[in-house]
């Protein structure tokens, strides 16, 4: 007893009480929460072939165009209903009947075999066998040789194919001499191009090439970037050449910025000569390169001088085509571009009813491409 009370407080060990809860092994359980999480990761990669390992994934086409153009790409790929302005196209009217093939010969109007390489998108043209070109087989010849010193105007007609309806009423409307283009999204384009070259009329192919404002101001499907890869761009180009046959040349839709590049719109031209067709510079950008990279490639080419429907009605554009003839005095020859509009193709119509007796004659635009 007195040793007990002798012996310093801090140096007593007390019993462990028998009454006493365990505490809780929090440790092991989280050790093994973590190796049974471990253990079911890793028996995910082993037995699930998910190379995302489960994130949130989405496929987006690298290979896109990056058209925002609703109307055409709609019309590029499937039906469409149009719906004109009541006052521009008449109810009630009898439809024009395109050219119908015979089977026989298929459609007369079409690519001729020896002018056609086959592609994966369809035919497009080439320089034949024997060395003629498309842009010489495919012009459309002028009744009389122009006479020395007597001026000339090409009208070319722009945005057709697209309402068949409408661009049957323009191949009707206009005279032959007329060249007629035509955008490569309609559904019935080879029947409308072969009416339009039954009838006598020259015919190019538009082609949608970037603007500056891209792609908040889109040509369509399939245009041509600045940028890409110039195969990206030719097999763009051959989608687009394969839409229908029988033109002289190609027409630029748009195009200030590609037009600008000498990297982008070489290759382009290059494949034009190479294939014996012309190109027409529809004259709306001064930095377009074409007249130099057109006379480099041996590309039979023209300039537009004048847009006649700038302001689209009747008055304005007898003005714009009296400027035109003003041009033609002057210069000898002048070319203008009016829209598919019915008030437009109505107007040239009137209009090229006088103009021989002006001393001036209307031809198809390969007699003034050089």
């Amino acid at each position: 007893m007195a040793n007990d009370l002798s012996t310093p407080l801090t140096s007593r060990k007390r019993k462990p009480s028998s009454g006493k809860p365990r505490s809780f092994p929090l440790a092991r359980v989280l050790l093994g929460v973590i190796v049974l999480a471990v253990g079911g990761f890793v028996a995910r990669l082993m037995l699930v072939d998910d190379p995302d390992g489960g994130r949130p994934s989405e496929e987006v086409s690298i290979t896109s165009t990056r058209n925002g153009n609703a109307l055409a790409n709609d019309v590029a790929t499937g039906p469409v209903t149009i719906t004109a302005d009541p006052q521009q196209y008449p109810a009630g009217e009898a439809p024009l009947t395109p050219l119908t093939p015979t089977a026989s010969t298929g459609d007369p109007y079409a690519a001729l075999p020896d002018f056609s390489e086959e592609t994966a998108n369809g035919p497009i043209p080439r320089i034949s066998t024997t060395g003629e070109t498309p842009f010489k087989t495919y012009s459309t010849p002028l009744a009389t040789p122009l006479a020395p010193g007597k001026p000339a105007i090409a009208i070319i007609v722009t945005g057709l194919g697209i309402n068949e309806q409408g661009s049957l009423d323009a191949i009707d409307q206009l005279p032959q001499a007329v060249t007629l283009a035509f955008a490569p999204y309609g559904k019935t384009l080879q029947s409308t191009v072969s009416s339009a070259r039954s009838s006598g009329h020259e015919v190019l192919l538009e082609v949608p090439l970037e603007p500056f404002d891209y792609p908040q101001n889109d040509p369509g499907p399939q245009t041509l970037l600045t940028g890409e890869q110039p195969r990206a761009n030719l097999d763009k180009l051959f989608w687009l050449m394969a839409r229908f046959g029988g033109y002289v040349g190609l027409i630029n839709n748009m195009g200030a910025r590609f037009t600008a590049s000498a990297a982008d719109f070489s290759p382009v031209m290059e494949e034009l000569g190479s294939r014996g067709l012309g190109y027409v510079d529809d004259g709306s950008s001064n930095r377009s390169l074409a007249p130099q990279l057109a006379a480099g490639n041996k590309v039979p080419f023209t300039r537009a001088d004048l847009v006649i429907d700038t302001n689209p009605a009747r008055t304005p554009i007898l003005a714009a085509l009296g400027s035109l003839e003003a041009k033609a005095l002057q210069n000898g020859s002048a070319i203008g571009i009016v829209s598919a509009l019915p008030i437009s193709v109505q107007s040239v119509a009137e209009w090229s009813r006088e103009l021989e007796a002006k001393g001036i004659t209307l031809v198809p635009i390969s007699a003034l491409m050089k």
